[in-house]
Protein backbone atom coordinates (compact mmCIF):
# COMPACT_ATOMS: atom_id res chain seq x y z
CA UNK A 1 0.00 0.00 0.00
CA UNK A 2 1.33 3.45 -0.94
CA UNK A 3 1.44 6.58 1.16
CA UNK A 4 -1.92 7.82 2.43
CA UNK A 5 -3.22 10.85 0.55
CA UNK A 6 -4.22 13.54 3.03
CA UNK A 7 -7.41 15.34 2.06
CA UNK A 8 -8.51 18.37 4.04
CA UNK A 9 -12.27 18.90 3.69
CA UNK A 10 -13.43 22.40 4.61
CA UNK A 11 -17.19 22.66 5.02
CA UNK A 12 -19.87 25.17 6.03
CA UNK A 13 -19.79 24.83 9.81
CA UNK A 14 -22.86 24.57 12.09
CA UNK A 15 -24.96 23.61 9.08
CA UNK A 16 -26.68 20.28 8.37
CA UNK A 17 -26.10 20.65 4.62
CA UNK A 18 -22.47 21.56 5.27
CA UNK A 19 -21.85 18.45 7.38
CA UNK A 20 -23.73 16.21 4.93
CA UNK A 21 -21.83 17.75 2.00
CA UNK A 22 -18.56 16.84 3.70
CA UNK A 23 -19.85 13.30 4.35
CA UNK A 24 -20.96 12.71 0.75
CA UNK A 25 -17.74 14.20 -0.65
CA UNK A 26 -15.64 12.04 1.69
CA UNK A 27 -17.32 8.80 0.69
CA UNK A 28 -17.20 9.74 -2.99
CA UNK A 29 -13.50 10.64 -2.80
CA UNK A 30 -12.63 7.44 -0.99
CA UNK A 31 -14.59 5.22 -3.37
CA UNK A 32 -13.84 6.89 -6.71
CA UNK A 33 -10.62 8.95 -6.39
CA UNK A 34 -8.23 7.50 -3.75
CA UNK A 35 -9.05 4.58 -1.48
CA UNK A 36 -5.93 5.07 0.67
CA UNK A 37 -6.86 8.44 2.11
CA UNK A 38 -6.56 10.30 5.41
CA UNK A 39 -9.54 12.63 5.73
CA UNK A 40 -9.37 15.71 7.97
CA UNK A 41 -12.15 18.25 8.54
CA UNK A 42 -12.32 21.98 9.19
CA UNK A 43 -15.48 24.04 9.65
CA UNK A 44 -15.77 27.43 7.95
CA UNK A 45 -18.05 30.23 9.13
CA UNK A 46 -19.14 33.46 7.50
CA UNK A 47 -17.54 36.27 9.44
CA UNK A 48 -16.49 39.84 8.82
CA UNK A 49 -13.10 40.00 7.11
CA UNK A 50 -11.13 37.15 5.53
CA UNK A 51 -13.01 33.84 5.27
CA UNK A 52 -10.00 31.67 4.48
CA UNK A 53 -6.57 31.15 5.97
CA UNK A 54 -3.95 29.63 3.67
CA UNK A 55 -2.62 27.60 6.60
CA UNK A 56 -5.91 25.68 6.64
CA UNK A 57 -5.08 24.14 3.26
CA UNK A 58 -2.61 21.59 4.62
CA UNK A 59 -3.70 18.51 2.63
CA UNK A 60 -2.27 16.89 -0.46
CA UNK A 61 -5.69 17.86 -1.74
CA UNK A 62 -8.00 20.46 -0.22
CA UNK A 63 -11.75 20.50 -0.79
CA UNK A 64 -14.18 23.33 0.04
CA UNK A 65 -17.84 22.30 0.11
CA UNK A 66 -21.02 24.33 0.67
CA UNK A 67 -19.00 27.51 1.07
CA UNK A 68 -17.78 30.48 -0.92
CA UNK A 69 -15.21 30.15 -3.69
CA UNK A 70 -11.53 30.43 -2.83
CA UNK A 71 -9.04 31.21 -5.60
CA UNK A 72 -6.09 29.71 -3.72
CA UNK A 73 -4.13 27.24 -5.90
CA UNK A 74 -4.10 24.92 -2.88
CA UNK A 75 -7.88 24.35 -3.21
CA UNK A 76 -8.24 21.38 -5.56
CA UNK A 77 -11.97 20.59 -5.17
CA UNK A 78 -14.91 22.98 -4.72
CA UNK A 79 -18.68 22.52 -4.67
CA UNK A 80 -21.24 25.22 -3.90
CA UNK A 81 -24.86 26.16 -4.63
CA UNK A 82 -25.26 29.58 -3.01
CA UNK A 83 -26.22 32.56 -5.15
CA UNK A 84 -23.53 34.50 -3.30
CA UNK A 85 -20.78 31.98 -3.99
CA UNK A 86 -18.20 34.53 -5.13
CA UNK A 87 -16.89 37.22 -2.79
CA UNK A 88 -15.68 39.38 -5.68
CA UNK A 89 -16.05 39.60 -9.48
CA UNK A 90 -12.39 38.55 -9.62
CA UNK A 91 -13.24 35.28 -7.86
CA UNK A 92 -16.06 34.62 -10.33
CA UNK A 93 -13.73 35.32 -13.25
CA UNK A 94 -11.07 33.03 -11.76
CA UNK A 95 -13.60 30.19 -11.52
CA UNK A 96 -14.82 30.71 -15.10
CA UNK A 97 -11.30 30.88 -16.55
CA UNK A 98 -10.15 27.67 -14.88
CA UNK A 99 -12.70 25.39 -16.58
CA UNK A 100 -11.80 22.91 -13.85
CA UNK A 101 -12.98 19.29 -13.75
CA UNK A 102 -12.89 19.32 -9.95
CA UNK A 103 -14.66 22.60 -9.15
CA UNK A 104 -18.42 22.82 -9.58
CA UNK A 105 -21.12 25.42 -9.05
CA UNK A 106 -24.88 25.31 -9.58
CA UNK A 107 -27.24 27.65 -7.68
CA UNK A 108 -30.28 25.73 -8.96
CA UNK A 109 -29.69 22.96 -6.40
CA UNK A 110 -31.45 23.40 -3.08
CA UNK A 111 -28.68 21.63 -1.17
CA UNK A 112 -24.98 21.27 -1.80
CA UNK A 113 -25.24 17.66 -0.60
CA UNK A 114 -27.52 16.71 -3.48
CA UNK A 115 -25.38 18.71 -5.91
CA UNK A 116 -22.23 16.79 -4.90
CA UNK A 117 -24.07 13.47 -5.20
CA UNK A 118 -25.38 14.47 -8.65
CA UNK A 119 -21.94 15.46 -9.97
CA UNK A 120 -20.22 12.45 -8.39
CA UNK A 121 -22.72 10.04 -9.96
CA UNK A 122 -22.73 11.51 -13.45
CA UNK A 123 -19.10 12.50 -13.82
CA UNK A 124 -17.29 9.94 -11.70
CA UNK A 125 -19.58 6.90 -11.56
CA UNK A 126 -20.20 7.16 -7.81
CA UNK A 127 -23.06 5.13 -6.32
CA UNK A 128 -24.93 7.57 -4.06
CA UNK A 129 -27.77 5.16 -3.23
CA UNK A 130 -26.39 4.17 0.23
CA UNK A 131 -26.50 7.89 1.16
CA UNK A 132 -30.06 8.43 -0.05
CA UNK A 133 -31.45 9.32 3.40
CA UNK A 134 -28.76 11.92 4.11
CA UNK A 135 -29.14 13.44 0.62
CA UNK A 136 -32.94 13.67 0.86
CA UNK A 137 -32.91 15.23 4.32
CA UNK A 138 -30.22 17.75 3.37
CA UNK A 139 -32.50 18.83 0.52
CA UNK A 140 -35.52 19.09 2.85
CA UNK A 141 -33.65 21.04 5.52
CA UNK A 142 -31.59 23.38 3.32
CA UNK A 143 -34.47 23.84 0.89
CA UNK A 144 -37.02 24.41 3.70
CA UNK A 145 -39.25 21.69 2.27
CA UNK A 146 -40.96 20.72 5.52
CA UNK A 147 -44.73 20.34 5.02
CA UNK A 148 -45.48 22.92 7.74
CA UNK A 149 -43.81 24.94 10.54
CA UNK A 150 -44.94 22.43 13.17
CA UNK A 151 -42.90 19.64 11.54
CA UNK A 152 -39.85 21.90 11.36
CA UNK A 153 -40.06 23.19 14.93
CA UNK A 154 -41.37 20.20 16.90
CA UNK A 155 -38.57 17.98 15.51
CA UNK A 156 -40.04 14.50 15.74
CA UNK A 157 -37.79 13.04 13.01
CA UNK A 158 -34.08 12.22 13.55
CA UNK A 159 -32.78 14.73 10.96
CA UNK A 160 -34.23 17.87 12.59
CA UNK A 161 -32.88 16.74 15.96
CA UNK A 162 -29.45 16.24 14.44
CA UNK A 163 -29.72 19.65 12.79
CA UNK A 164 -30.42 21.17 16.19
CA UNK A 165 -27.24 19.64 17.59
CA UNK A 166 -25.12 20.67 14.59
CA UNK A 167 -26.33 24.27 14.73
CA UNK A 168 -26.04 24.66 18.51
CA UNK A 169 -22.90 22.75 19.48
CA UNK A 170 -19.97 24.77 20.81
CA UNK A 171 -17.61 21.78 20.63
CA UNK A 172 -15.24 22.21 17.64
CA UNK A 173 -14.54 18.46 17.60
CA UNK A 174 -18.21 17.40 17.33
CA UNK A 175 -18.92 17.87 13.60
CA UNK A 176 -15.54 16.46 12.46
CA UNK A 177 -16.43 13.39 14.54
CA UNK A 178 -19.96 13.30 13.10
CA UNK A 179 -19.07 13.58 9.38
CA UNK A 180 -17.58 10.08 8.98
CA UNK A 181 -20.60 8.62 10.81
CA UNK A 182 -23.00 10.53 8.51
CA UNK A 183 -21.33 8.87 5.54
CA UNK A 184 -21.95 5.36 6.89
CA UNK A 185 -24.94 5.12 9.28
CA UNK A 186 -28.73 5.70 9.23
CA UNK A 187 -29.73 8.95 10.96
CA UNK A 188 -31.79 7.18 13.66
CA UNK A 189 -28.74 5.12 14.64
CA UNK A 190 -26.55 8.22 14.74
CA UNK A 191 -28.85 9.75 17.37
CA UNK A 192 -28.09 6.74 19.58
CA UNK A 193 -24.33 7.20 19.35
CA UNK A 194 -23.18 8.28 22.82
CA UNK A 195 -21.40 11.46 21.66
CA UNK A 196 -24.67 12.60 20.02
CA UNK A 197 -27.27 11.19 22.43
CA UNK A 198 -25.83 12.99 25.47
CA UNK A 199 -26.28 16.38 23.78
CA UNK A 200 -29.93 16.06 22.79
CA UNK A 201 -31.85 16.46 26.12
CA UNK A 202 -30.22 19.77 27.16
CA UNK A 203 -30.51 21.13 23.61
CA UNK A 204 -34.20 20.20 23.41
CA UNK A 205 -34.69 22.12 26.65
CA UNK A 206 -32.80 25.09 25.18
CA UNK A 207 -34.93 24.83 22.03
CA UNK A 208 -38.15 25.07 24.05
CA UNK A 209 -36.80 28.12 25.88
CA UNK A 210 -35.80 29.75 22.59
CA UNK A 211 -39.38 29.42 21.35
CA UNK A 212 -40.58 31.37 24.38
CA UNK A 213 -37.84 34.00 24.02
CA UNK A 214 -38.74 34.56 20.36
CA UNK A 215 -42.43 34.64 21.28
CA UNK A 216 -41.65 37.54 23.62
CA UNK A 217 -39.12 39.33 21.40
CA UNK A 218 -40.59 39.03 17.90
CA UNK A 219 -43.04 41.48 16.37
CA UNK A 220 -44.79 41.26 13.01
CA UNK A 221 -45.81 44.24 10.92
CA UNK A 222 -46.62 44.44 7.20
CA UNK A 223 -45.79 40.76 6.76
CA UNK A 224 -42.28 41.09 8.23
CA UNK A 225 -41.07 39.75 11.60
CA UNK A 226 -38.26 41.47 13.52
CA UNK A 227 -36.49 40.35 16.68
CA UNK A 228 -33.30 41.12 18.58
CA UNK A 229 -31.92 38.36 20.82
CA UNK A 230 -28.36 39.66 21.11
CA UNK A 231 -28.59 39.58 24.91
CA UNK A 232 -29.11 35.80 24.82
CA UNK A 233 -26.78 33.02 23.61
CA UNK A 234 -29.17 32.06 20.85
CA UNK A 235 -27.34 32.17 17.54
CA UNK A 236 -28.15 28.51 16.84
CA UNK A 237 -31.92 28.91 17.24
CA UNK A 238 -34.25 27.00 14.91
CA UNK A 239 -34.78 29.37 11.96
CA UNK A 240 -38.39 28.24 11.47
CA UNK A 241 -39.57 29.37 14.92
CA UNK A 242 -40.53 32.87 13.67
CA UNK A 243 -42.99 31.35 11.16
CA UNK A 244 -44.26 28.88 13.76
CA UNK A 245 -45.15 31.88 15.92
CA UNK A 246 -46.29 34.17 13.07
CA UNK A 247 -47.65 31.84 10.37
CA UNK A 248 -48.99 34.66 8.18
CA UNK A 249 -45.66 36.48 7.91
CA UNK A 250 -43.70 36.52 4.66
CA UNK A 251 -40.25 37.59 5.91
CA UNK A 252 -38.23 37.58 9.11
CA UNK A 253 -35.17 39.59 10.14
CA UNK A 254 -33.33 38.59 13.30
CA UNK A 255 -30.36 39.99 15.18
CA UNK A 256 -28.20 37.60 17.24
CA UNK A 257 -24.71 37.57 18.68
CA UNK A 258 -21.95 35.02 19.30
CA UNK A 259 -18.35 35.26 20.50
CA UNK A 260 -17.04 36.14 17.03
CA UNK A 261 -19.82 38.03 15.23
CA UNK A 262 -23.10 39.87 15.34
CA UNK A 263 -25.37 38.23 12.79
CA UNK A 264 -28.31 39.58 10.83
CA UNK A 265 -30.44 36.65 9.63
CA UNK A 266 -32.89 37.35 6.82
CA UNK A 267 -35.42 34.73 5.77
CA UNK A 268 -38.70 34.13 4.01
CA UNK A 269 -41.58 31.95 5.14
CA UNK A 270 -41.55 28.67 3.15
CA UNK A 271 -45.30 28.36 3.76
CA UNK A 272 -46.26 31.96 2.92
CA UNK A 273 -49.34 32.26 0.71
CA UNK A 274 -47.47 34.10 -2.05
CA UNK A 275 -45.04 33.29 -4.84
CA UNK A 276 -43.61 36.81 -5.10
CA UNK A 277 -40.49 37.27 -3.02
CA UNK A 278 -37.67 39.78 -2.89
CA UNK A 279 -34.24 38.24 -3.60
CA UNK A 280 -32.77 38.16 -0.09
CA UNK A 281 -29.26 37.20 -1.23
CA UNK A 282 -29.04 40.43 -3.22
CA UNK A 283 -30.15 42.48 -0.21
CA UNK A 284 -27.58 40.79 2.06
CA UNK A 285 -24.80 41.26 -0.52
CA UNK A 286 -25.20 45.04 -0.21
CA UNK A 287 -24.05 44.74 3.41
CA UNK A 288 -21.26 42.24 2.73
CA UNK A 289 -23.34 39.11 3.32
CA UNK A 290 -25.11 36.70 1.00
CA UNK A 291 -27.01 33.44 0.78
CA UNK A 292 -29.93 32.22 -1.30
CA UNK A 293 -32.85 34.01 -2.91
CA UNK A 294 -35.11 32.95 -0.02
CA UNK A 295 -32.67 33.11 2.91
CA UNK A 296 -29.50 35.04 3.65
CA UNK A 297 -27.32 36.49 6.40
CA UNK A 298 -24.77 39.19 7.16
CA UNK A 299 -21.91 38.94 9.66
CA UNK A 300 -20.58 41.98 11.49
CA UNK A 301 -17.66 42.15 13.94
CA UNK A 302 -18.80 41.88 17.54
CA UNK A 303 -17.83 45.50 18.22
CA UNK A 304 -20.02 46.77 15.36
CA UNK A 305 -23.37 46.00 16.96
CA UNK A 306 -24.79 49.43 16.07
CA UNK A 307 -23.97 48.87 12.39
CA UNK A 308 -25.59 45.44 12.48
CA UNK A 309 -28.72 46.80 14.12
CA UNK A 310 -28.91 49.66 11.63
CA UNK A 311 -28.61 47.21 8.72
CA UNK A 312 -31.27 44.95 10.23
CA UNK A 313 -33.73 47.82 10.66
CA UNK A 314 -33.08 49.08 7.12
CA UNK A 315 -33.80 45.62 5.74
CA UNK A 316 -36.95 45.33 7.86
CA UNK A 317 -38.18 48.63 6.44
CA UNK A 318 -37.35 47.58 2.88
CA UNK A 319 -39.16 44.26 3.24
CA UNK A 320 -42.19 45.83 4.88
CA UNK A 321 -42.43 48.33 2.02
CA UNK A 322 -42.12 45.51 -0.53
CA UNK A 323 -45.10 43.77 1.08
CA UNK A 324 -47.18 46.92 1.40
CA UNK A 325 -46.34 48.10 -2.15
CA UNK A 326 -45.84 44.94 -4.24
Amino acid sequence: MGRLVKVRVLYHDKCFDGACSAAVFSRFYQERIHRDVELAYTGLVHRAGALFNENQFDGDENAVVDFKYCASPKVTWWFDHHLSAFLTPADAAHYEQQQSNTKFYDPDFRSCTKFIAHVAERRFGFNAEPLKEVIEWADIIDGALYPDPKTAVEMREPAPKLTMVIEATQDPTFIPKLIPVLSQMPLADILNESFVAELIPPLLDRHKKSIEILRQRSTEESGTIYFDVTDYELEGYNKFIPYYLHPNAIYSVGLSRSSFRTKVSVGSNPWAPTDRFVNLAKICERYGGGGHARVGAISFPVDRFDDAREAALEIVQELRESVSNP
